[in-house]
């Protein structure tokens, strides 16, 4: 059963990108197999990968999956909207690239901390496929990377901090077909990161090994449609790195684990389209007298894969 996991983004589609994005993917929809490119690029759920890869035959590259999402982070950290192309490759890697950017909130003591966008570059190899060996257990074992560039949100780029972070993760996935009329979708690995909130909230002080995990719920809806119901967690570092003018470095702030909810629905079996809904809780109360607003917010996303 080939099912790769779902999931989510924002319902703020006031964006300029939205509806040719929207409009450019279903107008190619057609063939099989249900790709999605996650939040930052990589084949996977709303922020963290899966162990699987885009599309491709076993010799040479496949076609690109693109994708559109939009994340409503609310009235102080504002509007971030992600274009994604991914590709793979020899049915055991994928590379891609992200523009992320970024549209201001309204608050006027915090909102300026979130300025331009930035840049991701993202790479992953399947090291064990899923049920290798023809058994039925063995789950698929991916290792991966994830760059970031220009990073100029909160503090980074101040006083000669770095504007660049990123990850390095294994991820293992587990497709359950064995519950029959609702197969399961497990998922969990580990990353390091020197950033905080996949580097919408800057760079973390230092290097640290942070867990994520997803399970999904897989259903037939109408018409012979996918419909996935599916959470995820992922840790954060839980400090902000900030450095001042005279080149002291100091930790900020108390960043929460990061928990969504989501909904993926793919049309028909045939069709590589994939619609994704959801909610994010990532930043809250961050401190006594800061409330970043962002422990409920609305995302939307949609990929095709051609």
């Amino acid at each position: 059963m080939n099912i790769a996991v779902f999931v989510s983004r924002s319902t703020q589609f006031a964006s300029r990108w939205a509806l040719p994005i929207l409009l450019f993917a279903i107008a190619f929809v057609a063939r099989n197999a249900a790709a999605q490119n996650g939040y930052e690029g990589p084949t996977g759920i709303f922020v963290t990968p899966l162990a699987a890869t885009a599309g491709s035959p076993a010799h040479g590259a496949g076609l690109p999956a693109i994708s559109y999402h939009v994340l409503a982070g609310g009235p102080v950290i504002g509007t971030w909207n992600t274009v994604s192309l991914t590709e793979g490759f020899a049915k055991r890697f994928e590379v891609g690239y992200t523009r992320e950017d970024h549209a201001a909130g309204n608050d006027a003591t915090y909102s300026g901390l979130w300025t331009d966008g930035l840049n991701i570059f993202h790479a992953k190899a399947i090291v064990v496929p899923e049920n290798a060996g023809k058994t039925k257990w063995i789950p698929g074992i991916a290792i991966g990377g994830i760059a970031r560039t220009n990073d100029s949100n909160v503090w980074n780029g101040a006083n000669g901090q770095s504007k660049t972070n990123g990850d390095i993760y294994v991820v293992a996935t587990k497709i359950v077909t064995q519950t029959k009329k609702v197969p399961l979708v497990l998922n969990a690995g580990v990353r390091g990161t020197n950033s905080s909130l996949w580097g919408l909230g800057g760079n973390a002080p230092d290097w640290t090994a942070r867990a994520f995990g997803a399970l999904g719920f897989v259903f037939t809806g109408p018409g012979k449609s996918t419909i996935i119901l599916a959470s995820e967690v992922a840790q954060q570092p839980q400090r902000i790195l900030n450095t001042s003018s005279t080149g002291v470095k100091s930790s900020l702030l108390d960043i929460p684990t990061s928990i969504d909810y989501a909904i993926r629905v793919v049309p028909l079996p045939k069709h590589k389209l994939n619609i994704d809904a959801g909610i994010l809780q990532a930043a809250g109360r961050v401190a006594p007298t800061i409330d970043l607003k962002a422990r409920a917010r609305f995302a939307f996303g949609i990929t095709y894969g051609f």
